[in-house]
This record gives C-alpha cells, sequence and structure tokens, in this order.
C-alpha cells in the first residue's frame, strides 16, 4: 500500500516545522489552493507536540519531529533551520518519502534540483522523480523570474543588486525583536540590540549585513544569491554583485537591480513582457506612488512586483528597476507548494512516496 491510500490524484503531506513562520504559512496556501491532499500532518519539534494549527475548519494537531513516520506519507515540506534539515531531511527520504527543502543544505548540491517554477521547471524533467528538490533563498526567486525575462530578451551580461530585507526573513523572533526595539525607542528606553542582528538595532536602521561574513568580504546571503541566481538560471558564469541590506520592514523584501545586457532594450518592451507573466505585476508609473513597497503591494500577496523601469544614463545596453515581493509567501511558502503542485502534474503520486506494503497510514481528511 502506498501511503496515499490508494487515491490517484491526492497525496498524504507533511509539513515539517509547521509552528514556524513558513511552515504555518505552507499550510494557509495549501488550504488557499486546494491542494489536493489525502491527509495533513503538522510537524514539529518536540516542546510544540500537541499545539493547535488551524487548517480551514480543522485544527491540526502537532506531531513531534524527533518521532514522527515519514513512511506514512508521499510529500513533505520541511521550513526548518539548517541543522534540523541536515538531521531529519535523510531521514524522511530514507523512509520513501519525497522532500521539497526550505533550508539552505542542499541548494547547491548539483544532485538536488533548485527550483523557481515560472524559470527551471525543466529542472524536473528527470527520471525517476526527485526525491528532493530544494526551495531557493527568499531573494533570489523573485530576481530570477524577472532576470529569466530579461536574460531572454536581450541576454544578461552582468547584474548589480542592492536587496533591502524584512525582519521575518529571520523567521519570526525578527518580527519581535523589531516590534519590541521600536516600542522601546519610541517611549524613550534603551534598546538591547539582538545577535540576530549583528548587536545592532535594527528598528529606525538599516543594517548592511545579513548572515555572516565570508573570507571574500561578502556575507553569506549576499553569497547565496549569486550562487542560487547562477544554478537558477543556468548561467554558472553570469557576473552577480550584491550587497544584501536589512530594513526596519515587517514583510516584503525588496532590491534594487541594474543590469548589464548584451544589446539595447527599449523600457517598454520589458515591461509587456513582465506583464504577459502571471507571477509578476508590473507598476511603474513615474509619478508620487507609481511604484511598488512592501507594505502597500507586497505583504500577503503572491506575485512579484517590478517597477521603476528605465535606461541607465550612460550606458544605453543597461536597465535599471526595482522588485518587491513577500518574502514569506512567494520568496518562501508559496513557490514550495507550487513545486509540489508541478511534481503531483508531472508523476503519479505512486512515484513520489512509497513505503513498506501493509504500513499503516494516517487518518484521512
Amino acid at each position: 500500500m502506498s501511503p496515499s491510500g490508494g487515491s490517484p490524484d491526492r497525496l498524504r503531506v507533511a509539513v515539517v516545522g509547521a509552528t514556524g513562520l513558513v511552515g504555518r504559512t505552507i499550510i494557509e496556501i495549501l488550504e488557499e489552493r486546494q491542494f489536493p491532499l489525502a491527509a495533513l500532518d503538522a510537524v514539529a519539534s518536540a516542546d510544540s507536540e500537541g499545539t493547535p494549527i488551524e487548517f480551514g475548519s480543522r485544527l491540526l494537531r502537532v506531531r513531534a519531529l524527533e518521532t514522527y513516520d515519514f513512511s506514512v506519507v508521499d510529500l513533505a515540506f520541511f521550513a526548518l533551520e539548517t541543522g534540523s534539515s541536515e538531521l531529519h531531511v535523510p531521514r524522511a527520504i530514507a523512509a520513501g518519502c519525497c522532500v521539497i527543502d526550505n533550508s539552505r543544505v542542499y541548494r547547491m548540491d548539483p544532485a538536488v534540483p533548485l527550483i523557481v517554477p515560472e524559470v527551471n521547471l525543466s529542472a524536473l524533467a528527470v527520471t525517476p522523480a526527485p526525491r528532493l528538490i530544494a526551495n531557493p533563498n527568499c531573494s533570489s526567486i523573485p530576481l530570477a523570474i524577472v532576470l529569466r525575462c530579461l536574460d531572454d530578451l536581450a541576454g544578461l551580461v552582468r547584474v548589480d543588486l542592492a536587496t533591502y530585507q524584512a525582519v521575518s526573513g529571520a523567521g519570526r523572533k525578527g518580527i519581535e525583536i523589531l516590534a519590541r526595539e521600536s516600542r522601546n525607542r519610541l517611549s524613550g528606553q534603551d534598546m538591547t540590540p539582538d545577535p540576530l542582528f549583528a548587536m545592532v538595532p535594527i528598528a529606525f536602521n538599516v543594517i548592511p549585513q545579513i548572515d555572516d561574513f565570508e573570507s571574500s568580504g561578502y556575507t553569506r546571503e549576499e553569497m547565496k544569491i549569486v550562487r542560487e541566481l547562477r544554478k537558477i538560471l543556468d548561467r554558472p558564469d553570469l557576473e552577480v554583485n550584491p550587497t544584501a541590506v536589512r530594513v526596519p520592514v515587517f514583510f516584503g523584501h525588496a532590491a534594487a537591480v541594474h543590469a548589464e545586457l548584451g544589446r539595447p532594450l527599449d523600457p517598454g518592451l520589458l515591461r509587456e513582457a513582465l506583464a504577459a507573466i502571471p507571477a509578476v505585476r508590473v507598476h511603474d508609473h513615474p509619478g508620487a506612488g507609481g511604484y511598488p513597497t512592501p507594505q502597500v503591494d507586497a505583504t500577503r500577496h503572491d506575485e512579484v512586483f517590478v517597477g521603476r523601469i528605465r535606461t541607465d544614463l550612460t550606458r544605453p545596453n543597461d536597465l535599471n528597476f526595482w522588485v518587491v515581493s513577500d518574502n514569506v509567501r512567494k520568496g518562501a511558502a508559496l513557490n514550495a507548494v507550487q513545486i509540489g503542485e508541478c511534481l503531483l502534474a508531472r508523476w503519479p503520486v505512486r512515484h513520489l512516496g512509497g513505503q513498506p506494503a501493509g504500513a499503516p497510514g494516517p487518518p484521512e481528511l
């Protein structure tokens, strides 16, 4: 018997890290998009066991990750810290489960597809069905969608960019720190900087460091963007020069991008091409408010918003533009669910997960 209980088009699914920001959002999106579920398990660390999580009109009770039996599910969405993914993803795969992992652990493994469905779905065109798929970084996903369009139109030569990343990129704790520091500053109290943000206050501030520094002088976050864009776009030699900045915004990452192209491209043609992509919304009208912002446009929206498209003042082959998206949704949870949808569309359920004959499955939804 397969974990799907014999259903040809419905999956038994586990969301691992279900109490975290991304995990909870994956559960919300599964319900919103009516993902074809035979059963759904919410899984998190043992100290969260029994915690109720809403799923439509039902309550899911969190199961303990440490003892969870992955052989009873077809597909697991992992939204864990790096160390936990390193420990538990191999266990899930060994149990016959297909895994979509949101951590950085497997993204640069040449044997693991790193997928943005709008960009490189062809990387899933392998047989047998991949057991492990990596979900890219929350900045790489929206940038890859826009840069693929540019590359197709005029040939990318080099990309210089600065990202302005919301505190939710650091998880629920990041949101709590910004809220606490803001209250303290506004009430005249002293702020105690948190190690999560390099011991620098984030409230009413910007911090040009996300994650640790590498020997090159670039941060790990910056190098994630470089390496992931090259892999997703299948451009291993693409020149990418990033600066990643943390800003006091709760949700929504932004990026200012300068793209050097192989030939001139009229901004109007780029607007038209981007507007034809269902995942993109062009908001580009010179004038007050004629551009997307994280709070107004991106938060709790699924699209990637693009504006401020213009030709470089001195280099006719170069374009500048501005990209905004919800880092928790399209930058993480939604992209993962879309990968799951693509897997199910390509392969029958029986090819995605398996378990020993006769093994019990969880109760039906």
